[in-house]
């Protein structure tokens, strides 16, 4: 419940880590997902996000949508949650 450091990547890194592990426990890996939903308090970080995001994922890649919002809670940067087919 801690909010890592280390910047938009590593906060993105440790989001896409916990879905995996979600995932998992549900019987599937990321791959199974079928749409993404990123919340960012700065679009400008999305194409480190994005590089992010293919480093856990195979082509084809899930259906995405990325929007920017005011805040999120604990103030970090970024809020993702995942649509899994399993």
């Amino acid at each position: 419940m801690d909010v890592v450091a280390g910047g938009i990547e590593a906060e993105a890194t440790q989001v896409f880590k916990n879905l995996a592990a979600i995932a998992s426990a549900a019987g599937g890996t990321l791959n199974d997902a079928v749409k993404i939903n990123i919340s960012m308090t700065d679009l400008t970080h999305f194409a480190a996000v994005n590089a992010v995001m293919a480093s856990f994922f195979n082509e084809p890649y899930p259906a995405r949508a990325c929007v920017q919002v005011a805040a999120l809670p604990k103030g970090v940067q970024i809020e993702i949650e995942a649509i899994l087919c399993i």
